[in-house]
């Protein structure tokens, strides 16, 4: 039992913090740097990365011991392209115009190395409760790098946060755009240059956490051996 609450434990530090898939492992940086000049283009990008996250880790898993190792990666991106398929064809029929803003990104998931690197490295090689766990949180890890990067963006860029939200959510979402400045925007984080800017600093901020958590943590101590003696050698 307390394997399987370690093993857990390290699947989420991992897949959130330790190992993240944008900040640590770089992966998935397309989408990353060009859909999330607002919350909401993350939000949606972020719901369909984590679909067929979720999708692919348990499909690979279930079928681990039935697949040769001859075909593998092309199974492997089958199933990814067919979940693919299903998160387009719900964005195309209950939130279309958003789904015209991702535009290509949304199909390129399929390409994407964080998702055919889960499924290689971990699905195919743990039973599927791990495998639904581990795509949970490596998808959470890497959504959190996407709202965050998109909230930063679309502040700055534009001076409001949730605005579009009912591209997502319908009419009754309008009011939830909130204007924080009108008269003052820093134009250059809605174009390629500030996704660069906003990512880069996002994971300046990460190591310097991870340096200060360094820092602050306890020394090591090493166990002595109260029994032992000294021999004086003459």
């Amino acid at each position: 039992m307390s394997e399987n609450t370690d093993l857990y434990q390290k699947i989420a530090t991992d897949g959130l913090w330790n190992n993240n898939p944008a900040l640590v492992q770089l992966l998935g940086l397309c989408p990353l740097l060009a859909v999330t000049n607002t919350f909401v283009n993350a939000l949606g990008l972020s719901l369909a990365t984590l679909l067929v996250m979720l999708g692919s880790n348990l499909s690979v898993s279930l079928i681990r011991h039935h697949v040769p190792a001859s075909v593998r990666l092309p199974a492997f991106v089958m199933i990814i392209a067919s979940f693919v398929t299903c998160a387009e064809l719900l964005m195309q029929a209950y939130t279309y115009e958003l789904y015209q803003i991702l535009g290509i990104f949304i199909p390129l998931i399929v390409t994407n190395c964080m998702i055919l690197g889960r499924a290689e490295a971990f699905a195919s090689k743990n039973p599927p409760l791990a495998a639904l766990y581990d795509g949970l949180m490596v998808s959470l890890g890497f959504a959190a790098v996407l709202l965050l990067l998109g909230t930063l963006r679309e502040i700055l860029g534009q001076g409001t946060l949730f605005s579009g939200m009912d591209l997502m959510f319908g009419s009754a979402a309008v009011d939830w755009k909130i204007t924080f400045f009108s008269d003052f925007q820093v134009l250059i984080m809605l174009l390629p240059p500030g996704a660069f800017l906003g990512t880069g600093l996002l994971i300046a901020l990460k190591n310097l956490i991870d340096i200060e958590r360094k820092k602050r943590a306890p020394s090591p101590v090493i166990a002595t051996d109260k029994t032992s003696r000294r021999v004086r050698i003459s």
